[in-house]
C-alpha cells in the first residue's frame, strides 16, 4: 500500500509534470472507483491543473478549485506516461480504472487484483471527503510533545494506534514496522504505558524513518517508487532474513489479510511473539 513518503512523491511528480497543463479529458473505466456523483467527471475538462498535494494517503490534484482525490488503497497505483494513447479505454478491460489527459501526457490510476479499493472523489473542498475528514494530524508535523498527548490513555496495541488515520495520519503497515524497530519497541507495547524515554525514541523515529524514505522517494520517476520503497525497508516484508541492525531472524505476525514484522532481539526483549494463527495468546 502506497504510504506517506510514496504519496508525497506523487504529488511531487504531478506538480512537476502536471501543473500549468489543461485537463482534456477524463475516461473513467471503472465506474465503481468514483465515489462521488457530482460534480462529474466531465466538469474537470478543460480545467488548468493548479497544484498537487497530500492529505494522509490521499493524492489531491487541484484543477483550478475542482479537486481529484484519490485514496490508492492497498494495489491502486498512479502511472504517468509523456504520450497517452488517444483511443478511450474499454471499460472492465484489465487493471485500469480511470484516465487523466493533459494534451498529450497523463496518467492512469490502476488497481491489481480482485480485492478492488482504489477510490476517486471529485469535490471542491478536500474535507468533504468523509476519510480526509476525519484524519488526525499528518505524522510529519507530530512532535514529541504531541505525540504524548496523542498516546495518552490509549489502551491498544501501538502498531494499531500508529496506523489509525484517525489518531496520525500518513502511516501504514510498511513504515510502521520501520518506525517500530528504529525506536526498538514491541508492536504490542501499550501507547498510553510508554516511558518518556520510549515517547522520546519512537518520536524521534518517525521523523528519521518518514523523512529519510521522503527524500528517497520525492525525485523518483513514479514507476520506480515501488522498489525504492522496497529497498530501504530493513524488517517488513523481510520475514526470515537477519535483522541488519542484530543478525536475528526477522519474525512474521500473520493476520487474515496482512502481516507484519520484527526483530526479537531488537524489540521484544528477545522473546518472539505468538502468531495469531497459532495462538490467541498475544502478550
Amino acid at each position: 500500500m502506497p504510504e506517506l513518503p510514496e504519496v508525497e512523491a506523487l504529488a511531487h511528480h504531478l506538480r512537476e509534470h502536471a501543473v500549468g497543463r489543461t485537463v482534456t479529458r477524463v475516461d473513467v473505466a471503472s465506474l465503481s472507483v468514483l465515489k462521488t456523483v457530482t460534480p462529474q467527471w466531465t466538469e474537470l475538462h478543460g480545467r488548468e491543473v493548479t497544484g498537487a498535494g497530500r492529505h494522509g494517503k490521499h493524492l489531491d490534484l487541484d484543477c483550478d478549485g475542482l479537486h481529484l482525490v484519490v485514496h490508492l488503497a492497498r494495489a491502486g497505483w498512479l502511472r504517468w506516461s509523456d504520450s497517452l494513447s488517444p483511443a478511450p479505454p474499454k471499460p472492465g478491460r484489465g487493471p485500469l480504472a480511470l484516465r487523466v489527459h493533459l494534451g498529450g501526457p497523463g496518467f492512469d490510476l490502476t488497481e491489481a487484483g480482485t480485492k478492488k479499493g482504489l477510490a476517486v472523489w471529485i469535490v471542491r473542498d478536500p474535507r468533504e471527503v468523509p476519510s480526509i475528514a476525519r484524519l488526525g494530524p499528518d505524522a510529519l508535523e507530530v512532535d514529541r510533545e504531541e505525540l504524548g498527548r496523542l498516546l495518552s490513555g490509549r489502551t491498544e496495541r501501538l502498531k494499531t494506534a500508529l496506523t489509525d488515520q484517525s489518531l496520525i495520519a500518513g502511516i501504514g503497515n510498511a513504515y510502521s514496522d520501520e518506525i517500530l524497530h528504529t525506536a526498538k519497541l514491541s508492536p504490542y507495547a501499550t501507547p498510553g504505558r510508554l516511558s518518556g524515554e520510549a515517547l522520546d525514541r519512537l518520536a524521534a523515529a518517525m521523523r528519521e524513518v518518514l523523512t529519510g524514505a521522503v527524500k528517497r522517494s520525492v525525485g523518483q520517476a513514479a514507476a520506480r517508487l515501488k522498489g525504492e520503497k522496497r529497498s530501504g525497508l530493513r524488517v517488513h516484508a523481510r520475514t526470515g532474513l537477519p535483522c541488519p541492525v542484530c543478525g536475528d531472524t526477522v519474525r512474521e505476525i500473520a493476520f487474515a489479510d496482512k502481516s507484519f514484522q520484527y526483530c526479537p532481539t531488537c524489540q521484544t526483549g528477545g522473546k518472539p511473539l505468538a502468531d495469531r494463527r497459532m495462538s490467541r495468546l498475544l502478550k
